[in-house]
C-alpha cells in the first residue's frame, strides 16, 4: 500500500468491501428486451410500411400519374430490372401511358413463374372513353412496375 500522510488519519479504504454480485440477470434481461424489440419490430412492419397490396396500389398510382404528366424519369425508375433494360425511357409512354387521367381501381394478389406479384387495375378516363390496364407489380428491391395489359 501506499505511504502517507494521508487526508485523513486512518489508511485508504478498500474500494470493494461486498461478496461480490451475479448479473446474469440483466445479461438476461438486456438480451431478451433486444429480442423482444426486434420481434416487434417485424411484427409492427406491415402497420408503418402497409402491406404488399397497399404498397403495390401506391407505387402504381405513382407511376401512372408520373407517366400521365410526363415525367418519364420517375416513371422509368419505378420499373423492374428487366422492364428497366426492355424499355427505353423515350419508348415508356407508347408501352404504357393511356390517354386520360389514371386512377387505381383496384388490385388483387397473384404469380407469375412462382413468384408472387399485385396486378394492379389503373382506370384511364380520358372525357368518357375509358380504358383499364392492369398493371403487374412486383417486390424486386422495392415495389415495381413489370409489365401491363389492357382490358379494354
Amino acid at each position: 500500500m501506499t505511504q502517507g500522510p494521508f487526508l485523513y488519519d486512518d489508511d485508504p479504504a478498500p474500494l470493494h468491501t461486498g461478496t461480490p454480485r451475479n448479473h446474469n440477470k440483466l445479461l438476461v434481461l438486456i438480451f431478451g428486451g433486444t429480442v423482444l424489440l426486434g420481434v416487434l419490430m417485424v411484427a409492427l412492419m406491415p402497420v408503418f410500411k402497409g402491406s404488399g397490396e397497399d404498397q403495390a396500389r401506391q407505387v402504381a398510382g405513382v407511376f401512372a400519374a408520373a407517366l400521365s404528366q410526363g415525367d418519364l424519369e420517375t416513371s422509368h425508375g419505378l420499373l423492374c430490372d428487366a422492364e428497366r433494360a426492355r424499355v427505353a425511357p423515350d419508348d415508356l409512354a407508347g408501352e404504357y401511358l393511356q390517354p386520360g387521367d389514371p386512377q387505381v381501381v383496384g388490385s388483387r394478389g397473384s404469380e407469375v413463374d412462382g413468384e408472387p406479384v399485385q396486378l394492379v387495375d389503373v382506370r384511364w378516363d380520358d372525357g368518357g372513353a375509358v380504358t383499364t390496364t392492369t398493371l403487374t407489380v412486383v417486390p424486386e428491391g422495392g415495389t415495381k412496375v413489370c409489365g401491363t395489359s389492357t382490358a379494354g
